[in-house]
């Protein structure tokens, strides 16, 4: 027999609170009853989805893999009603799931989000801010926890079950301290998520870069310490709109890095109308 809606919501309620007795106060069961929900659930799969223990209970990688065809799929249940609904009444209404990397969701997706609520004012965006390390944005989609994501892609990259557009292509710049006399000789400000990838290769032939290195928290932390005189930076354009007093932006010419930045859902999400208008919005603020 198949699982139904109600075990699906149960087995994301036990990985969300990370424990039976949790999840049974979150969709109105007792310890027990979640108990043997779960292990018939276990039988009907063939597979154990999550481990127990003192500190409760996590997902086994069968339960990792079938949590992500939960959410999906509760997802897709939701949007039936949903669009049907619209459909019905000529409207655009709900919740619509963004996953962005920091610089994304302050300066991208605001102007989007602007524009598509005015003109459909019964949907309800929901953003995820994501750093976009590793799997960043784009696996929150893959996970099911987001329907569309802006995130950044190399060209020779792939996203395996998912679907990307592009958005933009922005270039890098060279920041560093305003009236400084030899600025070069700061050491080199960076983070974890500045996409280095698509720097790399550049600053291997960049002699003139410093050889010092600083590595901080974030972009924002970049910025701040470049203002104060204590580095310079290398930052995609998205990172230096409306920089800190103190900061002095040169553009590194015809051969700079630049990073790709694309919209990612899944091949059932990118049908749904609310994400279809998302993307409209995001590619005319994008230009």
């Amino acid at each position: 027999m198949d699982l139904s809606p109600s075990d699906l919501r149960l087995l994301v309620a036990v990985e969300h609170t990370g424990s039976f007795t949790a999840a049974g106060r979150e969709v109105g069961l007792s310890q027990s009853a979640v108990s043997h929900a779960v292990r018939e659930c276990e039988r009907r799969v063939g597979a154990v989805l999550f481990e127990r223990g003192r500190r409760g209970a996590s997902p086994t990688p069968a339960g990792e893999r079938a949590l992500v065809h939960a959410r999906q799929i509760l997802r897709q249940l939701e949007l039936l009603r949903t669009e049907a609904r619209d459909a019905a009444a000529g409207s655009v209404t709900g919740t619509v799931r963004i996953a962005a990397f920091r610089t994304a969701a302050a300066h991208l997706l605001p102007p989007a989000l602007d524009r598509l609520t005015t003109r459909f004012p019964g949907l309800k965006p929901q953003v995820l801010v994501v750093p976009e390390l590793g799997r960043g944005a784009a696996g929150e989609v893959a996970d099911g926890r987001a329907d569309l994501a802006i995130a950044t892609l190399d060209d020779h990259a792939e996203l395996p079950g998912l679907h990307h557009g592009d958005l933009l292509t922005e270039p890098y710049l060279l920041v560093h301290p305003a009236g400084h006399p030899r600025p070069r000789t700061l050491p080199l400000l960076d983070w974890p998520e500045n996409c280095s990838s698509y720097t790399r290769t550049w600053w291997r032939t960049q002699d003139w870069l410093p050889s010092r290195r600083l590595d901080v928290a974030d972009d924002s932390v970049v910025l701040s310490m470049v203002a104060q005189g204590i580095g310079i930076a290398v930052l995609p354009r998205l990172t230096v709109i409306g920089p800190p007093p103190g900061v002095e932006l040169v553009d590194l010419g015809p051969d700079r890095p630049t990073r790709r930045l694309v919209h990612v859902t899944t091949s059932a999400a990118r049908h749904s109308l609310a994400v279809r208008e998302l993307i409209r919005e995001l590619r005319a603020s994008a230009h």
